[in-house]
């Protein structure tokens, strides 16, 4: 399959464009194969997933976390080593950031409300304009451990909670990653917890005056869901062989 019918299809289907504000660069970032027979998939473009997505016979590596993020960077340093191996491995590199976050379909937060059976999920949580976050009811109240429970068994890894809110939760506010900054939103969209991916230290207080929980389990495994999603999207679509690399920080 040519690289640039899967650039297309993926930059149509996430809707690239229209996320002109976000700071990482979506879309393909690095082309070298031309012709894709295989796919892997990984939270972030680092040496590991590129000598990975490598020796598993991938032309193209598709990650959530590219290597470009604002300002242009040399391509020197461990940069410039990550540069090299792509291309010394002759693996293209595509990213998808913001667009994999909130797509309704495929994107992080919707992966989270499914395994959650979140019933109603509506976009909330304005982040450079756009709307990233989802919140809904879900179908019982739970303890703030039984639902840091319930992500341990699906995403793997460990939630830190700050109960300052409720000790039961009903109405829930997910974005994954570095979403904790969105706390108040969700607070004035009548969530009672706000489930993200890793705590910031200067949301700390608002949560805890506002009296809303917060559940963060894990910025990594809040956003391996899209990822999976998209290679299994390219398995249906094109027929192409996929493979998900696990990389987990702990973070």
């Amino acid at each position: 399959m040519r690289l640039d019918r899967i650039v297309q299809y993926l930059d149509t289907t996430l809707r690239t464009d229209d996320f002109a504000s976000d700071s990482a660069m979506n879309g393909l970032q690095v082309e070298c194969s031309k012709n894709i027979t295989k796919v892997s998939t990984a939270v972030d473009a680092c040496r590991e997933s590129v000598t990975r997505a490598s020796s598993c016979g991938a032309e193209l590596l598709i990650v959530h976390h590219g290597l470009f993020w604002g300002e242009p960077v040399p391509l020197a340093g461990v940069m410039g080593k990550r540069i090299g191996l792509l291309f010394s491995k002759c693996v293209s590199l595509y990213a998808a950031h913001l667009p994999l976050d909130c797509h309704e379909e495929i994107g992080n937060n919707i992966g989270l409300a499914r395994l959650l059976e979140l019933e109603n999920p509506e976009p909330f949580g304005i982040y450079r304009g756009i709307k990233i976050g989802l919140n809904g009811t879900l179908p019982k109240r739970l303890t703030l451990r039984a639902l840091s429970a319930r992500l341990t068994k699906k995403l793997g890894g460990s939630s830190k909670i700050f109960p300052f809110g409720p000790s039961e939760t009903k109405r829930l506010g997910i974005v994954s990653g570095g979403g904790s900054m969105l706390v108040q939103q969700a607070k004035e969209t009548g969530c009672d917890t706000l489930l993200t991916g890793e705590p910031a230290h200067s949301v700390y207080h608002t949560a805890r005056e506002a009296k809303i929980n917060l559940v963060c389990a894990g910025h990594y495994a809040t956003e391996t869901l899209g990822v999976k999603s998209l290679g299994t999207l390219l398995e249906r679509e094109f027929g192409l062989a996929s493979r998900f690399i696990d990389i987990p920080t702990g973070l």
